[in-house]
């Protein structure tokens, strides 16, 4: 049953992944994030770490899609421009692909089912361990990680605000 769900969400994840990338417009773009946010909080908790899971749904889910969607509609974002994409990506990205999915078909074969596996939740420990690493072992990190928010956030201020002035 877990194989089947895991399936299903990891399906669900891709998918909404794809829809992302085809959508003509970014509000569009931004609700199938969400998705794709909702359907890894889902894998999480297949996978034993019901914290990161609730951390998922919050933080990522929640606080951060607010501020995307807020900043798409400060910036009055119309539809977008298409291009052909270019050389350089098609050159590297393809066989960057390829090379990719090859070695991720060679691990999983390689490590089958019959070897121990460690699932998630048992390599931090309880959600108070978490927070208390969270904000002393790595607080310096997290402070400098909401203060790049507010700046991401001050740009897109500006930016709003010389585009309705000109």
């Amino acid at each position: 049953m877990h194989i089947f769900l895991f399936l299903l969400f990891g399906l669900l994840c891709a998918g909404g992944a794809i829809n992302l990338l085809i959508q003509r417009k970014p509000i569009n773009s931004a609700l199938s994030l969400i998705v794709v946010m909702g359907s890894l909080a889902l894998i999480y908790l297949l996978l034993g770490a019901e914290f990161v899971a609730v951390v998922q749904v919050i933080i990522y889910a929640g606080a951060i899609m607010v501020l995307f969607i807020f900043v798409i509609m400060l910036l009055n974002a119309g539809e977008e421009e298409h291009t052909k994409g270019s050389k350089v990506a098609k050159i590297i990205g393809i066989p960057g692909l390829i090379t990719g999915f090859i070695i991720g078909v060679s691990v999983l074969l390689q490590h089958g089912p019959q070897e121990k596996r460690i699932h998630i939740g048992e390599l931090y420990g309880s959600a108070s361990d978490v927070g208390m690493m969270l904000f002393t072992k790595y607080l310096l990190a997290f402070e400098l990680t909401s203060v790049l928010v507010l700046i991401a956030i001050m740009g897109a201020v500006v930016l709003a605000r010389r585009s309705h002035s000109s």
